[in-house]
């Protein structure tokens, strides 16, 4: 039945964008490497508006313990150093001429655990979100009454092998950010 196959494909996608969400959150999370991630996103009052840093500057790492941010106009270099204090990523801008480095120290064995926990809490802030996806699901799938009872709990089944594929995939993206900082 459409209606159905409707309700799983709009599931597995919301699913999905959960999970890419989750990615791109572990993305901006600092292990000690240096990743554009760590700031691109980072917002800048400038020119009157509001821009993510990346929309100012190129962002590059030739070093992996360095970013060097390069904006195009210099004159925004006092701004972008305030919005990188402001952050909460823990790095001290230093500033050459027309271009800001952020040298990426080595973290500490405390803080890679302060991390660890704050990657434990996005994931399962994830778990929930895709628990109330699959609630949603099974709620629209009861309100069908052109189905049967079997049919019903057939949808249950799964839509719930659909989230244990999702939870998987979370719990894989937390094994290797965990990994990820504990090693570095």
């Amino acid at each position: 039945m459409k209606e159905i196959e409707d309700l799983y494909n709009t599931a597995t996608e919301k699913m999905e964008k959960t999970v890419d969400v989750l990615h791109h959150e572990f993305i901006k999370i600092r292990t000690g490497r240096a990743s554009p991630g760590l700031v691109e996103g980072l917002k800048v009052e400038s020119y009157g508006s509001v821009l993510p840093i990346k929309q100012i500057a190129s962002i590059a790492c030739p070093e992996p313990k360095l970013i060097v941010i390069k904006p195009w106009d210099p004159k925004l270099i006092p701004d972008i150093k305030k919005a990188i204090l402001k952050s909460d990523i823990g790095l001290t801008p230093s500033i050459d001429k027309t271009t800001i480095k952020l040298p990426i120290p080595q973290l500490t064995e405390e803080r890679r655990k302060d991390i660890v926990k704050m990657v434990h809490k996005i994931t399962e802030d994830s778990r929930i979100s895709l628990r109330n996806i699959r609630r949603e699901a099974i709620n629209e799938l009861k309100e069908i009454s052109e189905i049967s009872e079997d049919d019903k709990y057939n949808g249950e089944k799964k839509i719930q092998n659909i989230i244990e594929k999702h939870i998987t995939k979370l719990n894989e993206l937390l094994a290797r950010k965990e990994k990820e900082i504990m090693n570095e």
